[in-house]
């Protein structure tokens, strides 16, 4: 009887070896509390593919860290380090159920994420024990309540984004012990109060806008600040505490109460963003060198109780809203030019009491440039209205006596 190769068991047990070595079963704990949290989420009814289809807990061989939609784990602990629940899918109606604090049995869990949908209830205080969570991203769904005080003692927590749900309460000063944050977006919520007057020093973006909050501006930002936003709140004063913001890139705090003058400081082409609109501000724009062609800015100063001689300051804005405010005279011939260069693709002038703009009636701009300067105290205005915003009105100019007014009693509540 002839005798099996001696190589043989030495090739099972290779099979064998590599079959095992492929299978890395999660850890108990994990296991039991994905079933947790599956349990409290559920699919929203949709065309769209479901995402707890592959979440499958009826066969004892199955391992989430390889068939489980949405959970990352360790290779050498195979404990879940990401957990992303939602597809994230444009069209998908996301989850709808609570978050369960089973969630902070995943205690390597360093980021945890939940697209869009209709999940309810409170965040789990008990997330404040995940000591290795550098990124919480809850956004657009409909959480409620405070965030938990012990997730502002969370060591390395880089990103903490709650946008877009209808939590309250106030934001502590507690925030800035998080000594690793980047990244605060706290923005269409329900937060009231004032904001607190310390930050983290290493925080790059900060976008609380849409929320109740309330009082001035702190006395210092963070310095390596990019990106601010602060919009539609209830926030007043004078925009102090912005000097030293040398890398700041993005500034929104339109739509509140602020006061006072505009520090010069911000009229800087570093700045390719910054929307002042539909506050109190004062003073003039300042004389500053002219920013130099910017593709993609925007500025808005539109709105508020702007006085004096329009500079040459913005002139290398590719959009500009100087709209309803009280600047007088003319305007530099710089800023024709700059439209007629294609540099400046939009230029609102609207309501204000002008007096010149230096370009020939029946002129033509370029077709992609939209120009309105309709309402001044200019007879007849170069432009008509058919760049102009429905918001400017169908009157071309002033009435004569708002311009004799405005000439007679400059700084006047009354006008306008």
């Amino acid at each position: 009887m002839a005798k099996a190769p001696l190589f043989l068991p030495l090739v099972f047990s290779f099979i064998f070896i590599s079959t095992q070595s492929a299978i890395s079963l999660i850890h108990p704990t994990d296991f039991a509390a994905l079933r947790l949290i599956k349990n409290s989420l559920t699919d929203v009814p949709s065309s769209a593919p479901r995402f707890f289809s592959s979440w499958n807990f009826s066969s004892a061989s199955v391992d989430p860290c390889s068939s489980f939609a949405g959970v990352t784990c360790s290779s050498s602990s195979s404990r879940v380090t990401i957990l992303t629940l939602g597809t994230g899918l444009s069209g998908s109606p996301g989850l709808a159920g609570t978050l369960s604090p089973a969630i902070a049995q995943l205690s390597e869990l360093n980021q945890l994420i939940l697209f869009a949908g209709i999940v309810t209830g409170p965040i789990p205080p008990q997330l404040s024990s995940l000591r290795n969570l550098k990124v919480i991203s809850l956004t657009n769904n409909r959480l409620t309540g405070e965030i938990p005080a012990g997730i502002f003692r969370l060591p390395n927590l880089h990103t903490l984004d709650l946008s877009r749900n209808q939590l309250s309460g106030a934001i502590p000063p507690s925030i800035a012990g998080l000594g690793q944050l980047k990244v605060l977006v706290l923005a269409s919520n329900k937060f009231s109060g004032q904001i607190p007057r310390f930050f983290p020093s290493q925080l790059l973006h900060l976008d609380l806008s849409d929320n109740f909050l309330s009082g001035t501006l702190p006395p210092q930002m963070p310095a390596l600040l990019r990106y601010l936003s602060l919009s539609n709140n209830r926030m007043w004063g004078p925009l102090n505490g912005l000097e030293s913001l040398s890398e700041l890139a993005y500034l929104d705090l339109s739509m509140n109460q602020f006061g006072g003058p505009i520090p010069r400081s911000l009229f800087r082409p570093s700045i390719t963003s910054m929307l002042l609109q539909r506050n109190n501000l004062s003073g003039g724009v300042p004389q500053s060198p002219p920013w130099p062609p910017a593709v993609g800015s925007t500025v808005d100063l539109s709105h508020n109780f702007l006085t004096g001689e329009l500079t040459t300051a913005l002139i290398g804005a590719e959009t500009l809203f100087l709209n309803n405010n009280r600047l007088t005279g003319g305007v530099p011939e710089e800023y024709v030019e700059s439209v007629e260069a294609g540099t400046m693709k939009t230029l609102y002038l609207q309501h204000n009491y002008i007096t010149g703009f230096p370009l020939e009636v029946g002129a033509e701009l370029p077709d992609t440039a939209a120009v309105c300067v309709s309402y001044n105290c200019m007879a007849p205005p170069p432009l008509g209205l058919a760049a102009c915003p429905a918001s400017a009105g169908d009157q071309l100019s002033r009435p004569a006596y708002q311009c004799s007014t405005l000439h007679n009693s400059s700084g006047s509540n009354s006008l306008d």
